[in-house]
């Protein structure tokens, strides 16, 4: 049986309302967007739960077979390379009982917003795309999509219209923005509505993709 993930949380300060589920990258932890929080100037922030799971540590090919953080194992980083299918699957499953636990809470899903940067994006779209019952949106942060085909046979009809919002670094040499917009192109293809941002960075968050994923949120979750 899979154990729950760890997780680090911040609460809101009033009336519990909207819940955001932001996963880190490889390699990382819960800790790692714990700071950009403050730097969002979200309206409904008082009535937010931000909560950033730990991803199980296990061994990761790519990297020699050194065990760390990793919600799934990267065999190669081409586009048409091997993927980990079972270990994406259960991650995807650990987050949908993540979003279980908030909606036991009384958070309609449709006030849960699912974030990612990297890997963790890769798991925050697939996860959404497949969840079925609606959701509110998904942030996709330098990141990719191996599991389209998966994703056009296993998409939830509930999630078919969510916003979504994809932001990469042009200079990005861990996950190419080619890679990316292959993700982003097949999306679209697929009927998804998705918001496109580029930057000037490499594989990391910049002022300008903070100023947009403020807009996005905002334009989501308003205050009570």
């Amino acid at each position: 049986m899979q154990t729950a993930l760890t997780t680090v949380e911040i609460p809101p300060r009033s009336t519990h309302l909207y819940s955001v589920i932001w996963l880190h990258g490889l390699g990382a932890d819960g800790h790692d967007f714990e700071g950009i929080v403050s730097e969002l100037n979200l309206q409904a922030a008082d009535n937010i739960q931000f909560i950033f799971p730990n991803a199980p540590i296990q061994p990761v090919t790519i990297n020699g077979g050194m065990e760390m953080r990793s919600w799934y194992d990267i065999i190669e980083l081409h586009q048409d390379g091997p993927v980990d299918l079972p270990g994406i699957e259960q991650s995807c499953q650990a987050i949908g009982k993540l979003i279980q636990r908030e909606m036991d809470k009384g958070i309609a899903s449709e006030n849960i917003l699912l974030a990612g940067f990297s890997q963790g994006g890769m798991i925050a779209l697939h996860t959404g795309l497949c969840f079925p019952k609606r959701l509110a949106g998904i942030l996709a942060l330098s990141t990719y999509l191996p599991t389209l085909k998966q994703v056009a046979k296993t998409g939830s009809e509930a999630n078919q219209s969510l916003p979504i919002l994809m932001a990469h670094g042009i200079l990005d040499a861990v996950i190419a923005i080619e890679v990316a917009k292959n993700a982003y192109h097949g999306l679209t293809g697929l009927g998804y509505s998705v918001q496109w941002h580029d930057y000037l960075m490499g594989h990391s968050v910049c002022v300008e993709e903070l100023e947009h994923i403020s807009a996005f949120i905002n334009g989501i979750f308003k205050q009570a």
